[in-house]
C-alpha cells in the first residue's frame, strides 16, 4: 500500500496516538464547507468570495480598473467582514487558548448561528434578491469564514488550513523527493484539495440545478455535525484537545 494512500487514509481515520487526534477529519469537513460557501458567494452574489481573500484582492483591482462584472463595494465588504470575523476568532482564542477541542466547538457554534442567519436571509429575499440582501449575505458569510480561519490557524494542524490551498499545492511538489525535498505528504495535502473541490462542485450543482439556498443548508448541517463531534470527542479532555 502506497505511503500517499496511507497518509490520506490516516487523515480521515487518524490513529489513536495521532497528536492531533480527531481534528484532521473535522477540518476536512470544514474544507468542504469552504468550497460550498465560496461556490454560493461567487455564483449567486457576483464575483466575490467570502473565504478566499486573495481572490477578493485581485477582484478589487479588476473593479478599480473598470472591468465588467466586478464590484469595489462587494470586494471591500467581503474583506472588511472577513477581518471582523478574524478579530472575533482572535478574541475567542484568548478565552480558550489551551483547549483545542473547546475552541473548535465554540468557533463552529458561532458559525452555525451566522450560517443559519445567512440561510434565512437567502430564503427571505427570494430568487432575485436586493442589493441589501446580497450585502447582508456577504457580511454574514465572510465573518463566518474569517472566524473559521482564525480558529484553524490556532489549531495548527499541518496541511489542513481549510481555506487556503496555494501553499498546500506548492508543498506537494516543492517538498517532493523528485525535487530533493523531505517528502511531499501528498496524501494528506491531496485530501484537503479534494475536499474543497468536492464542496465547490456540490455547491455549484445545487445552485445550478436545485436551489440557490441549498448549499447554505448543507453547510449548516455539516457545521452542526462538527460542533456535536467536537464536543463529544473532547469532553474527556484527551491529549490532542489541550495544548
Amino acid at each position: 500500500m502506497s505511503t500517499e494512500f496511507v497518509d490520506a487514509w490516516r487523515t480521515i481515520v487518524p490513529r489513536r496516538d495521532d497528536p492531533h487526534g480527531m481534528l484532521p477529519p473535522l477540518l476536512v469537513i470544514l474544507t468542504v464547507i469552504t468550497g460550498l460557501v465560496d461556490a454560493f458567494s461567487y455564483l449567486t452574489l457576483g464575483h466575490v468570495f467570502v473565504a478566499n481573500m486573495t481572490g477578493n484582492v485581485v477582484f478589487l483591482g479588476f473593479a478599480l480598473a473598470g472591468a465588467q462584472g466586478f464590484s469595489v463595494a462587494a470586494s471591500l465588504a467581503a474583506l472588511a467582514s472577513f477581518a471582523v470575523g478574524s478579530l472575533l476568532g482572535g478574541r475567542l482564542i484568548v478565552v480558550v487558548s489551551r483547549d483545542r477541542g473547546r475552541l473548535l466547538a465554540m468557533a463552529t457554534s458561532v458559525q452555525v448561528v451566522l450560517v443559519a442567519a445567512a440561510t434565512a436571509v437567502r430564503i427571505a429575499i427570494g430568487s432575485d434578491g436586493s442589493d441589501a440582501g446580497h450585502y447582508s449575505l456577504i457580511v454574514l458569510l465572510a465573518i463566518t469564514m474569517g472566524l473559521q480561519n482564525a480558529a484553524i490557524r490556532k489549531l495548527a494542524v499541518p496541511d489542513l488550513t481549510t481555506t487556503v490551498l496555494t501553499l498546500t499545492t506548492t508543498a506537494i511538489f516543492a517538498d517532493s523527493s523528485f525535487a530533493g525535498g523531505p517528502g511531499s505528504k501528498a496524501g494528506r495535502r491531496s485530501v484537503g484539495i479534494l475536499a474543497m473541490f468536492a464542496g465547490a462542485l456540490l455547491g455549484a450543482m445545487l445552485i445550478l440545478h436545485v436551489s440557490l439556498a441549498l448549499p447554505l443548508v448543507v453547510a449548516l448541517l455539516l457545521l452542526v455535525g462538527v460542533v456535536v463531534a467536537a464536543r463529544l470527542l473532547s469532553r474527556h479532555r484527551p491529549g490532542w484537545a489541550t495544548t
